[in-house]
């Protein structure tokens, strides 16, 4: 039984599944848009929510080292998973690197903790794309219901004409506070409208899934480099208050773990890690790749690039426009454009910062889909996850379930730590590529790898300790969900998988004509 829960998937026959059209998905993505996938996966909370409140509360104007670090980190796992969806462009990413080298067991634990990022990441960054575009709606002056456009359990407070969440009005007394009209926030709806329009382009067609996030990319790519531009050019007639605002680089510790100095620097590391997270879904779509030994290093290794440079422009922008102590608020990008007196700054961050979570929820909907098809494909999950529409070449039911599933997280649970859970399953997919990398290199040293991971095992050996570090500064509670989350898959594997599973098929039938012939000659 242990032998066979460590069966791995053969190679050769995984290579052979990738030529010509066999799985049925259309091979329609060129390099340019595998990079952009990247990007439209990468960019959206992290840089345009949590920029101001790490520089503030851990690095001060160092997030820009912050953010150097953190991109070295991910750029030891961005290495593994490039060679890995060269050699092995398969939709399922990381679930199918390990089902080649660490077996069949890991696979199943590093697919299901897949499918926890992917529909807890889509449905957290659906909440926040909900609450700008309700604010985006009152600047126009469209009329929303607050209980209708905000995550279940938000108190909201109309002040000024404008409903707010009450933690972000400042400045009242407690009387007055209390004298403003207020509400509770029972149904997302907006967020639930976001995911079902997202999951319908998915089931149209990945080439037209791929130009929506194209065009989605290019808006909110724009509005950052016209920040970091109007930043500028505003910083180079003001030097001194440039300056100031970086006087000290690294602030003293102030005595409290992780606030500034060297150790806040670290922390914001840590935190500031999570802005990273999407490049790994590229690789979901190495089976829709024109050209994928060639395309998936580019898209993976490129999209990670691009956006660690946007964001350390950013970061030095920001901090130059703003002391860092003034950061902490939930639109730190649309206060660094006031400082410029651009009027209409505030609407064109949030016009980005939509635009930014548009592409990130397209590209986590995507992701989730396409891990459902490949485990389907393998046995380990139900038959219908795997059926490709015969005309769109999508696998449309997965991606209309998932999309509905995601929609009723994100319109109706009030969600406090998806952020942290997203993340602990993309750290657990980074830690198992790396793992699998040198595990693969051991095993077949001279096999034609069409990118190649330098400096192996030290970036492997890098990519695990980062990965683990970052996955045990998380919290318990964290770790709690997570654990249970896996006990669930691994009933699922025992009941449905281990009876199902393509592979162990084969084992066993490769095994009886073996053991038919051992009796025969002990007769």
């Amino acid at each position: 039984m242990s032998l066979n829960l460590l069966a791995r998937k053969d190679l050769n026959e995984m290579l052979r599944e990738t030529e010509g059209e066999v799985s049925g998905l259309k091979r329609a993505l060129g390099p340019l848009n595998l990079v952009t996938l990247g990007i439209g996966a990468i960019i959206g909370t992290g840089i345009f929510v949590l920029t101001g409140p790490v520089a503030a509360t851990a690095a001060g104007p160092a997030i820009v080292l912050s953010f150097i670090i953190a991109g070295v980190g991910c750029a030891f796992a961005g290495l593994c998973y490039a060679e890995f969806a060269a050699l092995i462009p398969i939709a399922g990413s990381s679930y199918s690197y390990a089902y080649a080298t660490l077996g069949e067991l890991v696979a199943w634990i590093i697919g299901w903790a897949l499918v926890l990022e992917y529909a807890f990441g889509a449905a957290t960054v659906a909440v926040g794309w909900s609450g700008y575009v309700g604010s985006l709606l009152q600047d126009f002056g469209i009329p929303i219901s607050p209980q209708l456009s905000n995550a279940p359990g938000t108190a909201m407070v109309n002040y000024h004409g404008r409903w707010r969440s009450l933690g972000s009005v400042v400045g009242l007394t407690p009387g007055a506070l209390a004298r403003l009209p207020r509400v509770t926030a029972r149904f997302d709806l907006m967020a639930l409208v976001g995911i079902l329009a997202m999951t319908a382009i998915l089931v149209i067609g990945i080439k037209e899934s791929a130009n929506v996030n194209n065009a989605v990319v290019i808006v909110k790519v724009s509005v950052l480099l016209v920040f970091i531009g109007l930043g500028i050019l505003f910083l180079s007639g003001h030097t001194a208050l440039h300056a100031a605002n970086w006087h000290p680089f690294i602030p003293p510790n102030k005595g409290h773990f992780g606030q500034f100095g060297w150790s806040g620097v670290l922390r914001g590391a840590g935190i500031i890690f999570f802005a990273y997270i999407g490049f790994d879904a590229v690789s979901t779509a190495a089976q829709e790749s024109k050209n994928p030994p060639h395309d998936m290093p580019i898209g993976i290794l490129g999209s990670l690039v691009i956006c660690t440079v946007l964001y350390i422009l950013v970061a030095v922008t920001l901090t130059g426009l703003v002391p860092y102590t003034h950061l902490n608020v939930a639109d730190p990008i649309a206060l660094g454009v006031d400082v410029t007196g651009v009027r209409w700054g505030s609407l064109l961050v949030k016009i980005g910062a939509i635009a930014g979570l548009t592409s990130t929820m397209l590209v986590m909907l995507l992701g989730q889909s396409r891990v459902f098809f490949t485990m389907s494909h393998d046995g380990l999950l139900w038959k219908w996850a795997s059926k490709v529409h015969p005309k769109l070449r999508t696998p449309y039911v997965s991606t209309i379930l998932v999309g509905i599933c995601v929609a009723c997280l994100a319109a109706f649970l009030p969600i406090t730590t998806l952020d942290e859970l997203t993340s602990i399953g993309t750290l657990f997919a980074f830690t198992i590529v790396c793992a699998g990398v040198w595990v693969l290199r051991r095993q077949k040293p001279h096999l034609a790898r069409p990118f190649r991971t330098p400096w192996v095992p030290f970036v492997p050996i890098m990519g695990i300790l980062v990965s683990l570090a970052m996955m045990f500064s998380l919290h318990a509670l964290t770790w709690e969900v997570f654990l249970i989350w896996l006990a669930v898959g691994l009933v699922v594997y025992f009941t449905y998988s281990v009876r199902h599973s393509k592979v162990r098929h084969a084992i066993r039938s490769a095994a009886e004509p073996e053991a038919q012939t051992a009796a025969g000659r002990d007769v």
